[in-house]
């Protein structure tokens, strides 16, 4: 694969030019574990700025997509256990997502696939507890995860 399909695919999993350029200029990487390592490195200097670019790709856990904002295919298939026909756990995101902006000024992000819309909801609710350097940790390695995942999806 030529660095500008690297580099465009990367974007697809992380919205960070700058951590895309760092991922491809180590390539080529022997293995996936030694990929991933430099993913998760490249992840460690994320700045405000990048990290603010690449939350406005994400939506609002608990809504659909915009095709033209956010990486729509992606978002779709990762909140597959998310109910949207639970009128209760709909309220209960909406609701807890705006607490959590309002509280950092960011939308909540979190890797969905492989969770429920209950866990997800838990998890929304331990994390409205962090302080404002906890979440954005937590935050950045939420981002990398849903990363990691889009790397190893054949789309």
């Amino acid at each position: 694969m030529a660095d500008e399909e690297a580099r465009a695919r990367l974007l697809t999993c992380l919205d960070v030019p700058r951590w895309a350029e760092q991922v491809v200029a180590g390539r080529p990487y022997a293995d996936w574990s030694r990929l991933e390592a430099a993913m998760r490195s490249a992840a460690l200097t994320i700045t405000d700025e990048e990290l603010a670019g690449a939350l406005a790709r994400h939506p609002r856990i608990g809504e659909r997509a915009d095709a033209v904002r956010h990486e729509a295919a992606h978002s779709e298939r990762e909140q597959a256990g998310v109910d949207r026909a639970d009128e209760d756990l709909a309220a209960a995101l909406l609701e807890g997502n705006r607490a959590y902006e309002e509280r950092f000024g960011q939308v909540f992000i979190i890797r969905a696939a492989g969770r429920d819309g209950p866990e997800i909801l838990d998890q929304l609710r331990r994390r409205l507890g962090h302080t404002g350097e906890q979440e954005r940790t937590e935050t950045v390695e939420q981002l990398l995860q849903i990363a990691l995942l889009r790397a190893k999806s054949p789309n």
